[in-house]
């Protein structure tokens, strides 16, 4: 996997930052837990040139907060995860092949599909191993990015 020469990396929220859990107070508010090496990940990674974008099916404060502080791109709400990697390539004028989707969950499964590079964390669902290229020894929330950073950065 050292070898991959990828200019995109986007990445699903919940399942893949996050353990896919979420705690919800009396008063609703949603927390998540990340995994702050996967912050680092994303620092070591954008430092590369690599650009990163957060892409969630969930409209949820917490998603936007994270993705500030990891000052990335953030799109959320999105019911059509395909649709909306295929607008993200043809936007930034993008090779497929050069594109990495991290996903951990059926609706993820078509636009993983759409690029050179699948990737599942380890407690995935199977179907989504099955689709994935990649997939990592750290489960969702444990580090994947910080794993992928170390893959896609070493120099053997």
């Amino acid at each position: 996997m050292s070898q991959i020469n990828i200019d995109l990396l986007i990445l699903d929220f919940d399942g893949v930052l996050t353990d896919n859990r979420v705690y919800v107070a009396q008063d609703g508010q949603e927390t998540v837990a990340c995994h702050r090496g996967d912050g680092w990940g994303i620092k070591l990674l954008k430092n590369a040139g690599l650009e990163i974008i957060i892409l969630s099916t969930e409209t949820n404060p917490v998603v936007s907060a994270r993705a500030r502080k990891l000052d990335v791109e953030c799109i959320q709400g999105c019911s059509d995860k395909a649709e909306a990697t295929r607008e993200i390539i043809a936007k930034k004028e993008l090779d497929p092949t050069k594109v990495m989707y991290v996903g951990n969950d059926m609706n993820d499964s078509e636009a993983m599909a759409l690029v050179g590079h699948a990737v599942a964390p380890a407690d995935s669902h199977p179907e989504i191993i099955e689709v994935a290229k990649t997939i990592t020894k750290a489960r969702g929330g444990h580090g994947v990015v910080r794993e992928l950073a170390d893959l896609l950065l070493s120099r053997s």
